[in-house]
């Protein structure tokens, strides 16, 4: 892990993690270098929790919008030099009105479509027409699973490919599986998303931001981001504007009655606060009891630790895939494998 910084005293504190923003640069450093992510960023994130001026810039805007992702998101697609902090730190402390008006502006709102590999197996298992519902859903690149092509890479060295029914995407989503793997694709027959700033992947503002968004070495996953945009501009989803705590249960109610209504969420519930996170968990208790709602989860390990509670001992999962709160697969957060519990 990266190295510990001690809380400066004074400095602000994080509303979800509680912790100072030096540390919470440091901590995000740590998990680049434990996963070897983006060893720009890792450098990027030592840089920013080692200096103070940095820090002060930084907690001038609210919690929410102090986050690493956020804040290098903002610079590079304010026009950051490539390279390490020792040539970021001067353009940044030069630039920081023009950054610091990107990060007030926007949210981090990274909307991998690789993470329906991950979710596919378990949509798959789901019987008759499907109405599917994000919460989170950024530009909406989650919502066509049953558009895009996957190759599923078995330990056996076995492969196995699935297509929509019109024939093969020019999506194609490769995704290293531990388990059964799927045999069909899910009948969604019904598409809407919920988003406090929904995206447009028509519009080139945006579609720049979700490539800002996108680790520096991670070109592969631009060039899946891209071609999913055309696939989702073809056919533009329902996106509402609202609160997930607030809106989930209208957008709900819109759904097609002969459709099993999948709610499914990713990378999302981190932001929440303690309360907001319980009050979205008795949310989804009352659509399940009430309609009948299939509630899937794709969220970091610590997120809900009910779930995290009913894992098998010994695992350390970096996501967990849970249906109705109960664990069904380890995922990468990218999608890039799956382990089937």
């Amino acid at each position: 892990m990266g190295r510990h910084l001690a809380p400066v005293p004074g400095a602000a504190a994080d509303t979800v993690t509680g912790m100072d923003t030096a540390a919470v640069y440091a901590q995000f450093a740590g998990s680049q270098a434990l996963n070897g992510d983006s060893p720009t960023y890792q450098d990027w994130a030592l840089g920013v929790a080692a200096d103070p001026q940095v820090c002060a810039l930084l907690d001038t805007l609210p919690a929410p919008k102090r986050q690493p992702n956020l804040l290098f998101a903002a610079a590079r697609l304010a026009g950051a030099p490539s390279g390490g902090w020792a040539g970021l730190r001067p353009w940044l402390l030069a630039a920081w009105p023009d950054v610091e008006r990107e990060m007030r502006a926007r949210a981090t709102q990274t909307n991998e479509p690789r993470r329906c590999a991950t979710l596919l197996p378990t949509l798959a298992t789901i019987d008759g027409p499907i109405a599917l519902v994000e919460v989170g859903a950024s530009a909406g690149l989650c919502l066509y699973p049953d558009r895009y092509s996957y190759e599923y890479a078995s330990p056996d060295g076995g492969r196995t490919r699935l297509d929509p029914a019109d024939g093969p995407s020019e999506v194609l989503l490769p995704c290293a599986i531990e388990g059964p793997v799927p045999t069909r694709m899910p009948d969604v027959v019904w598409r809407a998303g919920i988003d406090l700033n929904p995206l447009d992947v028509r519009d080139p503002g945006d579609l720049a931001w979700l490539e800002a968004l996108v680790w520096p070495e991670h070109t592969d996953r631009v060039e899946t981001l891209r071609a999913a945009a055309r696939v989702v501009a073809a056919e533009p989803p329902r996106l509402v504007t609202g609160d997930l705590l607030a809106g989930l249960a209208d957008l709900v109610a819109a759904a097609p009655a002969e459709a099993t209504v999948v709610v499914q969420n990713s990378a999302v519930l981190y932001y929440l606060t303690p309360p907001e996170l319980a009050a979205f968990t008795a949310t989804m208790g009352d659509l399940r009891r009430t309609r009948g709602v299939v509630w899937l989860s794709n969220e970091g390990w610590t997120v809900l630790p009910d779930v995290a509670a009913r894992l098998p001992e010994g695992l350390s999962p970096q996501f967990i895939l849970a249906r109705d709160g109960e664990p069904l697969a380890l995922t990468d957060p990218h999608g890039r494998s799956l382990r089937l519990l």
